[in-house]
C-alpha cells in the first residue's frame, strides 16, 4: 500500500489535527474502498487543501484507489480556482463541506470528517498510466503549470529522508505547512513512510492556539520556511520551555545567515539538531540537506545530497564543474526526480521528460568539502513563504487587471512592484495579497513614472 501504509494496524491512529480529531488507517482504507466503487481510477480530482484531518483523508485516499488528485488550497481565489477547473476539467472534487459550489453541474457522492467528495460533470479522459499527482508550483497565482508526479516519486523522497534524518515511529511532527505545498506534503508523507502519528494544524505561528497544540502533544520536530523561523525568533521561542523537541528542520528558500547562525546556536547550545534542506516542487521536495553537526560551520549551505540521490554543478555549456567555488546551475539526479509539466489536459497523457534529472535553475558553487551554496536563480522566480513565485506571472496579472504598466523584482522575503501609475499603489497592493494570500508586508508596491527599457523594449530590471 502507498507508504507502506498496510504496515500499520486497521484502528492504529495515524494523525491527528488541532481540533483534536484523530484519523485511523481503516477510516483510510474505508474511503478508499468507497472511491473505488465509484471508479475514480486514473481520474483527474481536484483536491482543496487544507490542515485538517478530512484533507488528509482525501488525499491519502484518492491516491490508494487510483485517483490522480490535483493538490490546491482550499482559500484559492475563486476566479483562478475556476480558470484550472475549466482546464484541467477534474472528475471528482474533494472540498470542505462548508466551502460553497464554485460550479455548476456538481453532485455530492459522499461526506468524511468535513469533506465532501464532489461528482462534476466532465467526462472521462485518457491520461498517463504512471501519472500519481499533480500539483502547482506557483502557490496560488492562479497559473495553471502543474508538475507531474509520476507513481514512485513520492515514496523515494519519503524512505531517503526518512533515512537522512534518522526518523522511526517514535516522531511527533508538526505539520503546519500547507499540504498542498511540496514540502508540507513531504513532512506528512515521510513520517506516515516512518511509521509515525503525524499532527496537522491550520494555527497561525503568532497564535497561541499554535504553541499549546505543540506543547499538548510534545511535538519532537518541526519543519519550517524562512519566514516562519524569523517570526519564532522574534516571539523568542528559544526561550521556551519544549523539553521535547529534538529537530528543527528548514526548506522553502534561503535562510538569511543571520537567522541561520542563530537557530544553528540554539541547537547546538540545547542539544537539539538543526537541519537545513534544500528541495522543489519537481524533486518531490527534498533532495539536498546538510547534516545537523555542519550547521554552525557551514553557515548557508544546504549541503549534500539525500541518500540515493546525486548532484552537479554545470557551466553555460553544459560542461560539468569540478572545480570548488565555481558558480554554475544545480543539477540533479535521483528517483525523486518528477515527469514534467502540464499546462493543458492534453498535457497530463505526456511521458516521462525528465528522465531522473532535474536542471534546477539555481545557481550555486561547492566548495571543496563538497557542500553546496545556492548563490542566484537563472531565472525570474522567487520562493516566497516557500512558495514558488513567478515575477513574470504577477507582472501580467497586474498589466491584465489594471491596464497599467509594472515590473517585479526583489527578494525572497520581498518583492517590490513598480507601476507607473500613482493612483493604483494601494489597490495592486490588496490584489496581490487576495491573489495569493500572502501578507502586506511581502508586498512594496512604488509609483514610477516609467520603467526602464532597453532599445528593444525589454525592461532592464538591474536599474529598477
Amino acid at each position: 500500500m502507498f507508504l507502506d501504509l498496510d504496515k500499520r494496524k486497521t484502528d492504529e491512529i495515524i494523525a491527528i489535527d488541532s481540533s483534536d480529531t484523530a484519523l485511523r488507517l481503516g477510516d483510510v482504507t474505508s474511503a478508499a474502498d468507497r472511491l473505488g466503487e465509484l471508479d475514480i481510477s486514473r481520474r483527474v480530482v481536484f483536491l482543496l487543501c487544507d490542515n485538517t484531518i478530512g484533507a488528509l483523508l482525501s488525499y491519502l485516499s484518492t491516491v490508494i484507489s487510483g485517483g490522480v488528485p490535483v493538490m490546491l488550497s482550499s482559500h484559492i481565489d475563486d476566479e483562478l480556482l475556476k480558470g484550472l477547473y475549466d482546464t484541467y476539467e477534474p472528475g471528482f472534487v474533494w472540498r470542505p463541506s462548508a466551502y460553497k459550489p464554485f460550479a455548476d453541474g456538481q453532485t455530492d457522492l459522499l461526506e468524511s470528517f468535513g469533506y465532501t467528495f464532489v461528482k462534476t460533470g466532465f467526462e472521462r479522459y485518457d491520461i498517463n498510466p504512471e501519472l500519481e499527482l499533480l500539483m502547482t508550483t506557483s502557490g496560488s497565482t492562479g497559473s495553471p503549470k502543474l508538475v507531474r508526479y509520476k507513481k514512485g516519486n513520492l515514496e523515494a523522497n519519503a524512505e531517503n529522508v526518512t533515512k537522512a534524518f534518522g526518523f522511526d515511529s517514535s516522531e511527533r511532527p508538526l505539520c503546519d505547512l500547507a499540504i498542498n505545498y511540496t514540502m508540507g506534503l513531504n513532512v506528512v508523507n515521510t513520517h506516515l513512510y516512518a511509521g509515525a502519528v503525524v499532527y496537522l494544524t491550520n494555527e497561525n505561528i503568532m497564535s497561541a492556539e499554535y504553541w499549546d497544540f505543540i506543547k499538548k502533544y510534545k511535538l519532537t520536530n518541526i519543519t519550517s520556511v524562512p519566514f516562519g523561523y524569523e517570526l519564532m525568533l522574534r516571539l523568542r521561542f528559544t526561550r521556551m520551555e519544549l523539553p521535547y523537541l529534538k529537530t528543527l528542520a528548514q526548506g522553502g528558500g534561503r535562510l538569511s545567515d543571520k537567522t541561520f547562525k542563530a537557530l544553528a546556536e540554539y541547537a547546538q547550545q540545547s542539544g537539539r539538531r538543526f537541519i537545513a534542506t534544500f528541495g522543489t516542487t519537481e524533486t518531490a521536495a527534498r533532495m539536498m540537506l546538510l547534516p545537523p553537526e555542519y550547521a554552525s560551520r557551514k553557515t548557508g549551505s544546504i549541503g549534500k545530497p539525500i541518500p540515493n540521490g546525486e548532484a552537479e554543478l554545470i557551466d553555460e555549456n553544459g560542461e560539468v564543474i569540478t572545480t570548488p567555488d565555481t558558480e554554475g546551475e544545480l543539477v540533479y539526479r535521483g528517483p525523486n526526480v518528477t515527469m514534467g509539466y502540464a499546462v493543458s489536459r492534453e498535457d497530463l497523457l505526456k511521458g516521462d521528460e525528465f528522465n531522473g534529472e532535474y536542471h534546477t535553475g539555481d545557481m550555486a558553487v561547492r566548495d571543496s568539502d563538497g557542500f553546496y551554496y545556492i548563490v542566484g536563480r537563472k531565472s525570474r522566480f522567487l520562493k516566497m513563504l516557500g512558495y514558488r513565485v513567478s515575477l513574470d506571472q504577477m507582472e501580467k496579472m497586474i498589466k491584465e487587471r489594471f491596464s497599467c504598466e509594472a515590473a517585479c523584482t526583489g527578494s525572497d522575503d520581498k518583492m517590490k512592484v513598480y507601476v507607473t501609475d500613482p493612483d493604483i499603489k494601494d489597490d495592486v497592493l490588496t490584489y496581490l495579497c487576495d491573489k495569493t494570500g500572502f501578507y502586506k508586508a511581502l508586498f512594496d508596491v512604488k509609483y514610477i513614472s516609467s520603467l526602464p527599457k532597453n532599445e528593444t523594449g525589454k525592461i532592464m530590471y538591474k536599474e529598477l
